[in-house]
């Protein structure tokens, strides 16, 4: 079934992704390019640290391509390269064409709000900040999927990449909504509700797959017939805000372990607690075979 979404009331939208950093990232990706109710702004490549890879913010700008080669939608969205490292300190931005397109969009006179939803560290958010003070008056909704379980917090691997960029966000006056990550572990997808609901969709849907189970094969810490898609709940509450049960809670800093400081100082931010996983997916599901079958039928005429 086609449907419409009237301009002024599509979600005005930027995703900041570190896709290459692991296998979930790409399904949130593909999910925000099929979302009709989404004003998709464009895609900022993040770094994911320098464990992995000496050059992981061009690896995640290079997964991008990729996945746009393969739904053949080359040149349909904005890509940018974001910082390549984390910040050295509060009042050291990491300037980047991701961050000037966060800037680009939020001083614009549209009088929607701006999504920014970021799947990794909050590097570019920072940054944009601080080289752009003034945004922090405009309408924005940052969505960060990262930081420990509340209310004590500790190790976590998108905070981890950038703890500074994280202070700066969590003592500015921006609207957050957190997705810590007891409640993004909650998405898990088993092997085969992929392999009959994503793999025969299209050539996007058996790379997704086949990437997934390759990642888990190789890595022996991996489940063995399932899947966490961590950065799926940021397109979730996108979708419905109340894709969850959240509360506001007031912002608290972060510590040299990454534990939460709760100072009382700062504004509340959106602590999700719950997600609904169900919503998620098999909006994904939907949309991915929609995509597909449109994609045929234009091969057929």
């Amino acid at each position: 079934m086609h449907f419409q979404i009237p301009e002024e009331k599509k979600k005005r939208f930027i995703l900041n992704t570190d896709a290459k950093n692991e296998v979930d990232d790409q399904f949130a990706i593909v999910h925000a390019l099929l979302t009709e109710s989404f004003d998709l702004r464009g895609i900022i490549a993040a770094h994911f640290g320098e464990l992995k890879s000496s050059h992981s913010m061009q690896d995640s700008y290079d997964e991008i391509m990729l996945l746009l080669e393969l739904m053949h939608w080359q040149g349909s969205t904005r890509v940018e390269k974001g910082a390549e490292k984390a910040m050295p300190d509060e009042g050291t931005p990491v300037d980047s064409p991701g961050a000037r397109l966060i800037i680009e969009e939020a001083m614009k006179g549209d009088e929607r709000p701006l999504y920014v939803a970021f799947l990794g560290p909050l590097t570019d958010m920072a940054s944009a900040l601080l080289l752009e003070p003034g945004i922090a008056e405009r309408d924005i909704k940052v969505i960060w999927i990262g930081g420990g379980t509340w209310p004590c917090g500790g190790s976590e691997y998108n905070l981890k990449n950038d703890v500074v960029a994280a202070n700066v966000i969590m003592k500015s006056g921006l609207e957050l909504w957190q997705i810590p990550r007891n409640v993004y572990q909650m998405m898990p997808v088993t092997y085969a509700a992929m392999a009959r609901r994503v793999a025969p969709h299209g050539e996007i849907g058996k790379y997704l797959v086949e990437n997934v189970i390759r990642h888990n094969n190789v890595n022996t810490n991996r489940p063995s017939e399932y899947r966490v898609l961590g950065d799926s709940p940021a397109i979730g509450v996108m979708l419905n805000e109340n894709c969850g049960r959240w509360r506001w809670q007031p912002a608290p800093e972060f510590d040299e372990q990454m534990k939460y400081v709760h100072t009382g100082k700062n504004r509340p931010i959106r602590v999700y607690e719950t997600i609904d996983d169900y919503f998620i997916m098999e909006d994904f599901y939907a949309k991915l075979a929609d995509y597909a079958e449109a994609s045929q039928d234009a091969l057929s005429d």
